[in-house]
């Protein structure tokens, strides 16, 4: 088992992961089959499960590992392993750090974070989740790791942490997870353009609150006050089959197209400068990527990876050259990476449980 772990690290690093000695080393170390003991969802709906023909060579790909389903939605799961490393290098933990974790998922990440030398409580809402992921914790041996029942908007109360970690999709940050967390940082993937970038966050709960991108994602949501939606909300993503056909508008502009790191900067930046954008997979078109979604959630303008653009809806034309305004900015620009920008986010939301969201943002001198 340990020459698969030592493979498996090898292909985080082949796939960019930023792997410290330490980190590879906890990535070697915890064994992520036993936090996943009943299973996880394959590709294709089925189900995996230990003793299975190929169960351990797919624990250690570098994949997300669904281990929770409602019908057919996805509410818990192991994430991708060099994702994790991503977020996990941006935490940047030290021995003897106390580190405040929102989403407990299998328990693998503070299995993790425990092999880095931190102590680390995690929060989770589900009761099975978190029964789940300490059953897995006590098998693996893991120490130093307190998994809690309970609201993930409220961290913590009476305790505090030198950094936190987010392990769901959130539309912003919760003020208890600043008030409990000093020095910081807090990583946590916010709500971007229907997607969750990941955010390296620092400030007091009173503010003022600023952020800069660690990297790209998509997580599941959390419920409750952090996913209310706000003045620079963007629209959900548009589920299939939603939208009208979409048509030519503008032709292609690159060749050879974007790749998919240079097309999600494109991307991020389409959400910087339109709160229409999101994330839509395209009727016809084998082709899912962001749309400037209209008001009637129909239609819009979609910026494919290319530079051309499709537009489809009664307001095709204004969202068509929207959409060609956005890409002439980006490129004007010098193409920034979603990297670039600073971000200052201001406290919205519910006014009984408020949030910090993004709200502006200012490309770095550096990248100026």
């Amino acid at each position: 088992m340990t020459d698969l772990r030592r493979r498996f690290v090898e292909q985080l690093r082949r796939n960019g992961a930023p792997l410290t000695p330490e980190l590879a080393a906890a990535f070697t170390a915890v064994p992520r089959e036993v936090f996943v003991a009943e299973g996880f969802q394959r590709r294709d709906g089925s189900w995996a499960r230990p003793g299975s023909a190929g169960f351990r060579t797919a624990v250690y790909r570098d994949d997300v590992l669904v281990t929770k389903v409602d019908g057919r939605v996805a509410v818990s799961s192991s994430s991708q392993p060099s994702l994790m490393a991503i977020m996990l290098a941006g935490l940047d933990v030290r021995p003897g750090d106390r580190v405040l974790e929102i989403g407990a998922g299998t328990g693998y990440n503070a299995a993790l974070l425990a092999a880095l030398g931190a102590r680390v409580t995690s929060v989770d809402v589900q009761e099975d989740v978190a029964a789940r992921a300490r059953a897995a914790l006590a098998t693996a041996g893991v120490e130093g790791v307190r998994v809690v029942t309970g609201d993930g908007y409220a961290g913590v109360p009476g305790e505090s942490f030198d950094r936190a970690i987010v392990t769901v999709g959130v539309a912003g940050v919760s003020p208890r997870w600043l008030a409990q967390t000093r020095p910081g940082p807090v990583v946590v993937p916010v709500e971007h353009a229907g997607t969750h970038p990941v955010l390296a966050i620092q400030g007091p709960a009173e503010g003022p609150v600023t952020a800069t991108v660690l990297c790209p994602s998509g997580f599941m949501s959390a419920s409750g006050p952090l996913t209310a939606t706000h003045p620079g909300s963007h629209p959900a993503p548009a589920s299939s089959g939603s939208l009208t056909a979409f048509a030519p508008f503008a032709p292609p502009r690159w060749e050879p197209a974007l790749d998919s790191y240079g097309y999600r900067d494109l991307w991020y930046a389409a959400g910087v400068w339109s709160n229409r954008a999101t994330h839509a997979a395209l009727p016809g078109h084998d082709l899912s990527g962001v749309v400037l979604l209209d008001e009637d959630g129909s239609g819009g303008a979609a910026i494919l990876p290319d530079g051309s653009v499709l537009a489809g809806g009664d307001q095709a034309t204004g969202y068509g050259d929207q959409a060609v305004e956005i890409i002439d900015r980006w490129d004007a620009a010098g193409r920034p990476s979603m990297r670039a920008w600073r971000i200052g986010l201001r406290l919205t939301g519910d006014p009984q449980a408020p949030i910090w969201a993004p709200a502006t943002w200012a490309l770095r001198p550096e990248h100026l």
